[in-house]
């Protein structure tokens, strides 16, 4: 998880581990991780709305 970054800002991201989501704070949005394997293509990041 260490390696991961934001594909739109090259932040890095935080494990939300109840949520299974990935969040990049700069961005203000989140990305899902389905079957294990993060979801990381700019377009499928999601507003966050905390």
């Amino acid at each position: 998880m260490e390696i991961l970054a934001c594909p739109i800002c090259k932040g890095s991201l935080e494990y939300i581990r109840d949520k299974n989501i990935l969040v990049c704070r700069k961005c203000n949005i989140f990305f899902e991780i389905r079957e294990g394997i993060p979801i990381l293509l700019p377009d499928t990041g999601k507003p966050l709305k905390e």
